[in-house]
């Protein structure tokens, strides 16, 4: 039997040669797997063959550096969450030193998750779309069900509505003014708007905002923490910086089951967005080398600066007035610094700019997860989603999250409809995180199995184990109730009915692929077939073709398992 290293050999000449092929067959068995080089990478990407087709060379170019990479993942991390949520944290863990070692094991949480990522990339550095690729490859039987249904969840839920808001109240606490719903839902879908201008416009241009907002953002937390430090040294107008810290674990006795859980998802959606550089793989030349140090950079220094910040918070007010206070606490900080509501306004400039380089940050890595999604070949119109046309962007599913975010401004009313839908998007990422987790010790056994290459990265065992323990708990802790009962969630009825919910259109994504791949066409009499379409912008995409049963022979034997016709892969 011809080795591995004779097969990697050969696929790498094939995807440096072949005119008209970018993916080189190999079959193991009954296994059948692809080995294509692209060009942003000298490492072959293994993958199932009925995954989307490696693109050799990015239609989206590779305008993604080391910064680049770097200030993504700063630009989703650092969004209204450092601002707003250590007074919930804290109102949870009761105590202020419990608070800086819950900021700590959130950091922890997310490095240790962005090993995992790590790794993925490790095996398919030719590949962007993160997660997309991960479930493809790593839940390869029913045969396309968990694409299906990420693809579904994907393009439903690919609204962020939530953000905008927050982004336009914001805009209205800096000229002190009060709005109408109405004035709201009009300041969040022109910032939102905007965005997409930006990002739709050109990708260059897109990648440099996030690079100046992201470079904005690392400022803000220093001066934050800078100026923290000097409360602690007694050189403000702040009497006594070191009350919080005498007794630091002051409170820590009336910490609740449920504030601690609270805690914990409040911690984990601050430092969210650790793996948003992930999703534009295919767009750094280099990928696993540069994101190897780049992304875990981006994470301590975040993680570092969370930490100050809060030292900074808890050096210039008490525990008690930080607890009773409605305001954010980086409010409380700078008017106890400066002591003028200027201070407070200065702190929305800022928290509007972090706002909206988060709406960047994330509709970007967003639109590539959403154009791999298309490239997979299981949703109508392939050439909406995968096209780079006319502007050199994914415009297709740039069009998509601003269409959608743009309803649910709209649409839902302020209050229950409108935290019900986002609610509803939570837990099914939570549950697809969880899959994730499993889905890489799975691929690692298979190709282990199958005798392929190691990765350049491997996650540590205790990482593996630490991500699934909290995406486990992620999967548990929602169903706790809260503090005010069965109605006390942010919504006026039961508070797990958001939970229900989003299993049930999981259910019905899966209802929904049994009928599409398995009955109808046996009812029919055709099966599923896979075939590749190359566009002129260079994009290259699967598409789904119905073959009925009585050409199934011929059709196989003119395809190849990843659905190119077998005499361009001969030539």
């Amino acid at each position: 039997m011809t080795s591995w290293d004779d097969k990697e050999k050969t696929a790498r000449t094939a995807a440096q040669s072949a005119s008209e092929s970018d993916e080189y067959v190999i079959r193991e068995g009954s296994t059948e797997y692809t080995a294509a080089e692209g060009l942003n990478s000298s490492t072959v990407t293994y993958q199932d063959a009925s995954g989307a087709p490696v693109e050799t060379a990015s239609p989206l170019g590779y305008s993604v550096d080391v910064l680049v990479g770097f200030c993504l993942n700063i630009n989703q991390m650092v969004g209204t969450g450092i601002f707003s949520t250590p007074a919930t944290i804290l109102k949870g863990v009761g105590s202020v030193g419990l608070t800086m070692i819950y900021w700590f094991i959130g950091y922890l949480i997310a490095q240790c998750s962005q090993t995992l990522y790590l790794e993925y990339t490790a095996y398919f550095p030719s590949r962007s779309g993160s997660e997309v690729v991960y479930l493809e490859q790593a839940y390869l039987k029913p045969k396309y069900l968990f694409p299906t249904v990420f693809a579904m969840k994907h393009v439903i839920f690919s609204f962020a509505s939530s953000n905008a808001i927050v982004f336009a109240q914001y805009v209205f606490a800096i000229g002190g003014k009060s709005y109408t719903p109405w004035q709201l839902k009009g300041v969040a879908v022109a910032a939102y708007t905007l965005a997409f201008i930006v990002v739709g416009s050109n990708t260059k241009w897109s990648l440099r905002f996030v690079v100046w907002f992201g470079i904005i953002k690392i400022l803000t937390l220093v001066m934050i923490s800078i100026a923290g430090l000097v409360v602690l040294g007694g050189h403000t107008r702040v009497a006594d910086p070191m009350a919080n810290w005498r007794d630091p674990w002051r409170g820590t006795e009336g910490a609740t089951a449920y504030g601690a859980t609270n805690a914990v998802i409040k911690l984990i959606f601050s430092y969210a967005g650790y793996q948003n550089a992930f999703s534009v793989a295919n767009e750094i030349k280099n990928p696993v080398k540069k994101l190897r140090w780049s992304a875990p950079l981006s994470l301590i220094i975040v993680a570092i600066l969370y930490i100050l910040v809060n030292v900074a918070y808890f050096s210039a007010a008490s525990r008690e007035e930080i607890l009773a206070s409605k305001q954010i606490a980086a409010s409380i900080f700078f008017q106890k610094v400066f002591g003028t509501t200027k201070a407070a306004r200065a702190l929305s400039v800022l928290i509007v700019i972090s706002a909206f380089g988060n709406l960047i940050a994330v509709m970007v890595a967003n639109s590539r997860m959403l154009r791999e999604t298309g490239r997979q070949g299981l949703l109508p119109w392939p050439k909406f989603w995968t096209s780079t046309k006319p502007f050199g962007t994914p415009l297709g599913p740039y069009t998509l999250q601003w269409a959608l975010t743009v309803i649910m401004i709209i649409g839902p009313p302020a209050g229950d409809a409108f935290n019900f839908v986002v609610d509803l998007a939570v837990y099914p990422s939570n549950i697809f995180n969880f899959l994730i987790a499993i889905g890489l010790l799975l691929l690692r056994h298979r190709r282990k199995a199958l005798g392929l290459p190691p990765p350049d990265f491997k996650a540590w065992g205790v990482a593996i184990g630490f991500a699934l323990l909290a995406n486990a708990y992620m999967l548990i802790a929602p169903w706790y109730p809260p503090t005010g009962g069965a109605k006390g969630g942010d919504v006026s009825f039961w508070y797990g009915t958001y939970l229900v919910v989003s299993i049930g259109l999981l259910s019905l994504c899966g209802i929904y692929y049994y009928c599409w791949i398995n009955l109808i066409p046996r009812w029919r009499g055709y099966e599923y077939r896979q075939t590749i379409i190359q566009y002129d912008d260079g994009a290259v995409t699967h598409k789904m073709v119905r073959v009925p049963k009585a050409d199934l022979v011929a059709w196989d034997e003119q395809h190849d398992a990843a659905g190119r016709l077998r005499h361009e892969v001969a030539h």
